[in-house]
């Protein structure tokens, strides 16, 4: 699935480029995980103002309202002029005067919702429950550290939950913990003020070095301009259960926490 980091890369290769555009065409494919909510004629002669991200959306702004785009499982995102014909798997084009915007999802979980404004009722349910960003000046310790504090949950648990700090997914979690020091079954309650120090600074970390590396490309991600990623060549812990620890030597472990699969370094991370 595409994480904070890919989405942001997404953002950054085709932003510049689509800002004050003006939409020719909408063409809609197979259904997606939720409908458009507004005719794709409304939209036609609308100019994209900017693009920006809240968790793992993406925000176009137009001249009136805004569309909200989430990559599902396994969506990508491409603009260009002279894209080929759509393929089976792409379900929306948004054609305008400086290229094509098409979202490319062959499990259609993905999404791309109208709203008037991000106090539509469209957009609060998707927007209204994410936590702080990662990335941005919001991100307080002394708030997240009382966050931590308030839980019973297990830190990896609670850190994919996106209620406490929002876009700190699979991959990302299992590489956080790592640089932190703490197993991901550890409750958020028992992790002391240094420790929560450490997490707080190994997430900016680790998310800021998956967004200059292009995220990660584990199947078929890339970025609106073809590009891949390559943060999962550098991974500590994520997908290498059995082999080495780069630190310590130490293998590598995996467990399941929720359906969803956890690595860690049994030495280098405590409880």
């Amino acid at each position: 699935m595409p994480e904070l980091p890919e989405v942001e890369v997404t953002r950054r290769s085709f932003a510049d480029a689509i800002a004050g555009a003006t939409i020719a065409a909408l063409v809609l494919g197979k259904p997606l995980r939720w409908p458009l909510g507004v005719e794709p004629q409304a939209l036609v002669g609308q100019r994209v103002v900017a693009v920006r991200r809240r968790g793992k959306y993406l925000l176009l702004d137009l001249q009136d309202g805004l569309l909200l785009i989430h990559l599902g499982m396994s969506g990508s995102l491409r603009f260009a002029s002279g894209l080929p014909q759509r393929g089976p798997h792409d379900h929306f084009d948004m054609e305008t005067d400086r290229g094509t915007l098409r979202l490319h999802d062959p499990r259609r979980f993905g999404a791309v919702v109208w709203a008037a404004s991000e106090e539509h009722p469209h957009a609060r349910k998707l927007l209204a429950g994410l936590g702080v960003e990662p990335l941005g000046e919001d991100f307080d310790f002394a708030a997240f550290h009382a966050g931590l504090r308030a839980s019973r949950m297990p830190i990896k648990q609670l850190l994919l939950a996106g209620r406490l700090v929002v876009g700190v997914g699979n991959i990302y979690t299992s590489e956080v913990l790592f640089l932190a020091g703490i197993r991901p079954t550890t409750r958020a309650s028992s992790i002391g003020p240094q420790r929560a120090r450490r997490l707080h600074g190994a997430i900016r970390e680790v998310l800021a070095q998956a967004v200059q590396l292009g995220g990660s490309t584990l199947r078929d991600f890339s970025s609106a301009d073809g590009s891949a990623g390559h943060f999962q060549l550098q991974a500590h812990v994520y997908g290498r259960e059995g082999q080495p620890c780069r630190l310590c030597a130490t293998p590598v472990r995996m467990l399941r926490q929720g359906q969803r699969s956890s690595y860690f370094c049994p030495r280098c991370q405590r409880p």
